[in-house]
Parts: structure tokens; sequence; C-alpha cells
């Protein structure tokens, strides 16, 4: 694996994801010069979906919505998928998510790879839930077994080093990784605290993305976003990069049995819901 990002003439069969976070636009955090420098670099490279997990705004006021939506506006990939995140949920700013981005949530799909979005927040908390009123949606979006699955949301799913607690993962973090599992989902991008990282979790790769244009960091962690390049055969490779330096390849994931699963999710669900009827 080189630290090359392929260009787009190089691609060929996979595709390249671009995946932002935490804008912050409105915070004295915020710097518009680094802002303005990442819509190049995408612009650039072409990607051929770009996600945005969250965090667009600081308090969620409508003008902190208006400025992000002309940063992201900017970004010319057709394909973009937008998701709240718990900023942009204080002060009811659900409404102008929804007027500026549409629903809270979403779905693509690019050349077999589907991309669902879903908005883990709770309105002016910090924490975030999925909700089992949406596992099952979850569940029918992911039933197609030749597809490569992506889940995308702004809190974290599983805890990550140098963040604190536990707390920082949503509340129903277990049910929904037997869900995802269940589903044959291969990848979920999450947001939230600002430090890029990169768990395997069984056949199931999760990235977390820094920040993509904030100084508000932790200790010595710089603005950053993901580079991903998906083959839908099952090969994710993943790049950390940094607005105006090199993208420095994080992880390589091959997995020829991505597809099995023992069991589905649903049946247990079924079970429970029983159990508690």
């Amino acid at each position: 694996m080189n630290g090359q990002v392929p260009s787009p003439g190089e691609r060929g069969g996979p595709i390249l994801v671009a995946q932002i976070s935490d804008l912050h636009c409105g915070s004295t955090y915020h710097i518009p010069s680094l802002a303005t420098r990442v819509v190049d670099e995408l612009n650039e490279l072409a990607p051929d979906a770009v996600v945005v997990t969250g965090d667009l705004t600081d308090m969620g006021f409508r003008q902190e919505f208006k400025s992000a939506n002309r940063l992201v506006s900017r970004i010319e990939c057709p394909n973009k998928l937008v998701l709240l995140g718990n900023h942009d949920a204080r002060n009811v700013g659900e409404e102008h998510f929804e007027e500026f981005f549409g629903a809270r949530t979403s779905e693509l799909r690019v050349d077999g790879v589907r991309l669902l979005g879903i908005d883990s927040s709770e309105p002016d908390l910090d924490s975030g839930r999925i909700g089992r009123e949406r596992y099952r949606w979850v569940e029918e979006r992911f039933s197609e077994p030749e597809e490569f699955k992506v889940l995308c949301m702004h809190h974290h799913l599983v805890p990550v080093p140098g963040t604190g607690r536990e707390r920082n993962i949503v509340y129903d973090a277990g049910d929904v990784l037997r869900v995802l599992q269940g589903s044959g989902c291969d990848l979920v991008l999450c947001g939230h605290k600002h430090v890029p990282n990169v768990w395997r979790l069984e056949d199931m790769l999760i990235v977390n993305a820094g920040t993509a244009c904030s100084h508000r960091l932790r200790g010595k962690v710089r603005p950053s976003y993901n580079l991903l390049e998906i083959d839908p055969t099952g090969r994710v490779r993943v790049w950390l990069k940094q607005p105006f330096g090199d993208a420095e390849p994080v992880a390589d994931l091959r997995d020829a049995n991505r597809r099995s699963c023992a069991w589905r999710a649903s049946a247990d669900l079924d079970r429970q819901e029983e159990v508690e009827a």
C-alpha cells in the first residue's frame, strides 16, 4: 500500500469516498481558511461521494447553517450525504438542518456501495442514540447481499482513544452493533470527538473522522479528514488527510468472507419483543 491517493483516472473499479466532519461553522474555533482549503482539495480529488458526519454548526443557529450550506454547496461532488450532529441539534437546529440539507435520515447508492446516513442526535444533548424504531429500516436497506454496506452517523459506535469515558458512544451501541453484524454491514463512519481512529470489529471496519477545519483539538491531533477507497469485492483502504498535507495511509482491509453471518438480528429482536410483551 503506497501513500498516494488514486486519481479519478486511475481508480477504475473502486470508488473514492471522502469523509469530512465537525466543521463547527460559527464557532470561534472554526478556521475559514482551512475550510476553503478542504473544499478545494475535495474538488481536485473529485471523489465519487462525500459524507459529512455532523456538527456543521456550533450552536444550531440559522446563520450558522447558512454558512455551512454555502461551504458544503461549494463541494462539486453530486453525491453528498450530510448528517446532523449534537451541536446541530441545539436550539431546535434540526428545523434549519432540514431546510438547508433535507431529511435527517438519507441514503446514497454509488456503483454497488450503499451508504445509509442516520441521525444519532438528541435535542440539546451531547449524547446520542439510534433507536430501535430504526433498526428494521437499517436491516431492510442492507438486505442486498452483494452490496457493500456503509452506515454513517455522528456519534461514536465504539469507544475511541483519547476521548474520555464511554459516554461518547450511542446509548444503544450494543443493539446497533448486533443489527449491523446481522445485516452484513462492512463499514461505519462516525465523527463527534475530533479524534481520527480506525477499529476493526470482526468483519466490520469502524472509521472515525477528526475535525476538518477547527482548532478545537485534543493533544497533538491536527485538523484532518478521511479518504476511503472502496472496492465492492471487499477491500477498503483508508487515508488520513490533513489540509495542505499529504494523505497518510492508515488502514487496508481485505476480507473475502465479509458477507457471511451466522444469524439475523431481526430474529433476536422478535424474541425480545415477545418477552417484553
